[in-house]
């Protein structure tokens, strides 16, 4: 039988309800959630590092100076001079050095392995912190329902890497067929798989950063046309990204120094001088160098179109998104064009690389808003 209640009884005497308590996962930009992103954004920052590291031994020719593929014992370094005696002598057994190289010392051979050297480290670093994050998180319950398979993901793909960069190293550590350098088709796949890597990472991270009843209310405001129109970027950004690699597969940055001209004319000559016939769109410098060029007014043409597609977004962080991305589309036409008339010397070579990850990251987080906006009250609050 219920008792009766005073009329005037004190609103302190009253019995509060329970609150329902949330889990770590569900806590939002706390918890689980947010150390899987803070430890995600590691790997990506690794990744990137390698990205630029292995530009650098590109452009120094090191990448060929480690004939063999170990990798657990390769890790350590020849630590006496019989041990680096007996890895300069494994390097003298190749084309490389026998055409290119045959002026080396000793002291010169270790300059260019400690750039392999440290390309390689790099990758065992970076699957290191996958595998000790990513099993912290699940021995401990804290990875999100849905996410154990993508981030599972992430270190299937790193592992394939690995094997991708050793194939793409095989393809230059010959002897007696006058191959002086990696193919270049190979060295684009594995280019190509290291922007899929960081764009897993960044898309994860992008809707890690956000609770996921956010993104599940977010998702019914979808900007289905700009997403649409972003996606292509994306896939129109990693078509050049690939394309710059084949570029310098075969140095065909340091070919044609001129511009906007090509020795002086539009196309250039002696484009297709290669047989069979196809082989001059991968190994042939001049038309290498003409369709990167090419393409990339061809970007900048759609990026544009999708930049005032995206300034008529209603969401405010929407058009600053689609704002940054032209901008450093712009900035990296310009650098590229440096990049070429200043023969891909290395600081800007790899400020080139280096924004070509920052326009691949914009051209993300964009397109992660047009899938799932941000919307503004009046005063610029979230609601």
């Amino acid at each position: 039988m219920a008792t009766k209640r005073k009329l005037f009884e004190d609103v302190g005497a009253q019995t509060a309800k329970p609150v329902a308590t949330k889990g770590v996962i569900d806590a939002g930009r706390g918890g689980a959630r947010g150390a899987i992103r803070i430890w995600l954004m590691i790997l990506f920052a690794l990744v990137f590092v390698m990205i630029l590291v292995g530009g650098a031994t590109r452009l120094t020719d090191s990448g060929l100076s480690i004939t063999e593929w170990r990798p657990l014992t390769g890790s350590i370094p020849p630590l006496s001079t019989a041990d680096w005696e007996a890895e300069f002598a494994k390097y003298q057994t190749i084309d490389q050095f026998r055409l290119q190289h045959a002026w080396m010392t000793l002291a010169d051979f270790k300059e260019i392995y400690w750039w392999e050297w440290g390309h390689r480290q790099l990758g065992r670093v970076i699957g290191l912190v996958w595998a000790i994050g990513f099993f912290w998180f699940l021995l401990r319950r804290q990875i999100p329902t849905g996410w154990t398979p993508r981030l599972l993901l992430l270190g299937a793909l790193g592992g394939l890497q690995g094997v991708i960069g050793w194939w793409m190293v095989s393809s230059g550590v010959t002897s007696g067929t006058s191959i002086v350098t990696v193919a270049s088709t190979r060295l684009a796949t594995h280019l190509g798989l290291a922007f899929v890597i960081m764009g897993f990472i960044t898309w994860f991270a992008l809707s890690l950063g956000r609770p996921e009843r956010d993104l599940m209310q977010a998702r019914r405001a979808k900007e289905g046309k700009l997403y649409g129109l972003s996606t292509g970027l994306l896939h129109f950004t990693f078509l050049q990204i690939l394309i710059g690699a084949l570029v310098a597969g075969i140095d065909a940055g340091r070919t044609y120094t001129d511009w906007p001209l090509m020795a002086g004319q539009f196309f250039p000559p002696q484009a297709f001088v290669l047989e069979p016939f196809l082989t001059n769109f991968i190994e042939n410098p001049g038309l290498v160098q003409f369709i990167h060029r090419m393409t990339g007014y061809a970007l900048l043409a759609f990026a544009i179109v999708v930049w005032l597609r995206g300034r008529k977004s209603a969401h405010p962080k929407t058009r600053f998104a689609f704002n940054a991305v032209m901008l450093a589309l712009s900035a990296q036409i310009l650098l590229g064009i440096a990049t070429v008339m200043v023969a891909a010397i290395m600081p800007v070579a790899l400020a080139h690389q280096g924004l070509a990850v920052l326009c691949w990251v914009l051209i993300l987080q964009a397109r992660h808003l047009s899938a799932y906006p941000i919307t503004t009250s009046l005063r610029g609050a979230k609601t």
